[in-house]
């Protein structure tokens, strides 16, 4: 049965540090995105963009990592989201940045929680006090679980946005020695690429539903640079041994099988670093995987 899915652009690019992925949303609809779904007999209604600061206009707030610009964006897209599911829409948000998904996953969960898969490279988990880079796309999961910024942490609702148990880390390979030693101590479920490369993604992606099965609802926050830069090259932070097409394609129609995901992000799409719009094609396809293709 088809479903109402909205889409909705973010391209916040000022939570990291190289150009380009804030154009992730267009190519993304330039790689047929919407028409995909609708041939799946989905009602697709796309917003267009938010609008978000672009970082000459806010060079200001750059010894800040651009915090106060990546705040307001957040809440614009927590907006964005809770307006979705009031609709009864199933909410496809394109990025932009992995920030993003501070608002997103925010806002999806403002009546109710969701189980959330974070798909990606890295854990997102770092803070203030043990990032290298500075760069907030990296501080994302910790804001949703309550650390790090109180700019970031308080958007949408006082508290904590998740708690660990909400969460399962599909897909890791790189993290940073500080933010190794809080996901220790986190309680988040993790599968790193070593469990899919030991196990097999299909046999991970299974008890990880499982372990979420308290939840009826699931938000998949698919960072794509879970994808080997090999079939997946237009992402700003590769990650060499990653998931290949098929894995991800397996893991999407997993995902579908259990018919919960209600929502999603595509993030961290670079087309100045992609060939030939080659990443944002793949992305599009996972989505129409997720959102029911099959190959009979």
């Amino acid at each position: 049965m088809g479903r109402d899915i909205r889409i909705i652009g973010m391209p916040v690019d000022l939570g990291q540090s190289k150009r380009g992925v804030d154009m992730g949303p267009a190519a993304l609809r330039y790689a047929g995105l919407a028409a995909k779904l609708e041939g799946l007999g989905h009602r697709v209604c796309d917003s267009g963009n938010l609008e978000v600061a672009v970082r000459e206009t806010v060079a200001a707030e750059a010894e800040q990592h651009y915090l106060p610009s990546v705040a307001e964006a957040c809440r614009l897209t927590y907006g964005a989201a809770r307006r979705a599911v009031a609709a009864n829409e199933t909410p496809l948000f394109l990025g932009g940045d992995h920030s993003l998904a501070i608002g997103s996953i925010g806002g999806v969960t403002h009546e109710a929680p969701r189980g959330v898969l974070w798909i990606d490279a890295h854990a997102d988990f770092n803070t203030p006090e043990t990032t290298l880079s500075g760069n907030i796309h990296g501080m994302a999961l910790a804001a949703l679980l309550g650390e790090g910024y109180p700019e970031l942490t308080a958007i949408g609702r006082p508290g904590p946005l998740l708690k660990p148990e909400d969460v399962v880390l599909i897909g890791i390979r790189d993290l940073d020695s500080g933010e190794r030693e809080r996901l220790r101590a986190s309680g988040v479920t993790i599968y790193t690429m070593r469990d899919i490369d030991e196990r097999g993604i299909g046999a991970v992606l299974r008890e990880a539903l499982d372990r979420l099965e308290h939840h009826d609802s699931l938000h998949v926050s698919l960072d794509m640079d879970c994808i080997d830069p090999q079939d997946g090259p237009g992402v700003g932070t590769p990650s060499p041994g990653g998931l290949t097409c098929r894995e991800a394609q397996l893991a999407m129609e997993i995902i579908a099988d259990c018919g919960c995901c209600r929502s999603m992000d595509i993030v961290e799409i670079n087309p100045i670093l992609d060939r030939h719009n080659r990443t944002a094609q793949l992305a599009a396809e996972l989505a129409a995987s997720l959102f029911g293709k099959r190959i009979l």
